[in-house]
């Protein structure tokens, strides 16, 4: 099986390190190049052109949310994940309109980084449920981020709801599916209805928008 081509931006050589070990198992993915920050990282893109990039929030010279907006309007096709720390919870919103595809812990063992990796390869967005809750917490204060979506506005039918409530409890379409006694292809129907009435961009974003905007139970 051919491995997917990494780049790993971090301005922490220390971590870059742990992390490169910790994919040197990984049957899915190989470390081509490391950068130490958002400006390194551009300047290897081309050269290398990877599939997947872990890319680092903040950083010297280029923070990881340019470094992201940047790289994507030059390769559009690119997958970034985000490597998060508590208390990057106020940028997981810039990232996500950046247009990162998955949050992941630093801290995260092998396990979840393999995860992660898996689902954004595949076309899927990934969203730690760990950190979900510190963004269930921090979002939770309105005046941090405007927003000008309203719960009324945007009519979700009763299965529309279950169904977002239930990507916000982090489950898969085929989770949803067996939950709700429904088709997985019903489930997609429905997820395509509520990132349409949302203006979504993406998995992390709709969980974004239903926090912010209280349309799930927490």
């Amino acid at each position: 099986m051919n491995s997917n081509s990494v780049i790993l931006v971090d301005d922490h050589q220390m971590f870059r390190e742990g992390l490169r070990f910790l994919l040197s198992k990984s049957r899915q993915v190989e470390v081509i190049a490391e950068a130490e920050n958002g400006e390194h990282f551009l300047e290897l893109l081309e050269a290398h052109q990877p599939d997947l990039v872990l890319m680092d929030i903040n950083m010297p010279k280029m923070n990881g949310i340019e470094a992201t907006q940047r790289a994507l309007a030059i390769h559009p096709d690119l997958k970034v994940i985000a490597l998060s720390m508590f208390g990057d919870e106020v940028y997981y919103y810039n990232m996500i309109h950046a247009g990162v595809k998955g949050f992941v812990l630093k801290k995260a063992g092998s396990h979840d980084l393999e995860s992660a990796i898996e689902a954004v390869l595949n076309g899927n967005d990934y969203f730690s449920q760990e950190l979900l809750k510190n963004v269930i917490i921090s979002l939770g204060d309105s005046k941090k981020i405007k927003t000008n979506q309203g719960q009324n506005s945007l009519q979700l039918s009763e299965r529309e709801q279950e169904v977002l409530q239930q990507i916000c409890n982090g489950l898969s379409t085929k989770e949803i599916a067996e939950e709700l006694n429904i088709s997985p292809r019903t489930v997609e129907g429905h997820k395509t209805k509520l990132m349409d009435k949302t203006a979504a961009k993406n998995t992390s974003n709709l969980i974004m928008i239903a926090i912010k905007n209280k349309l799930i139970e927490i």
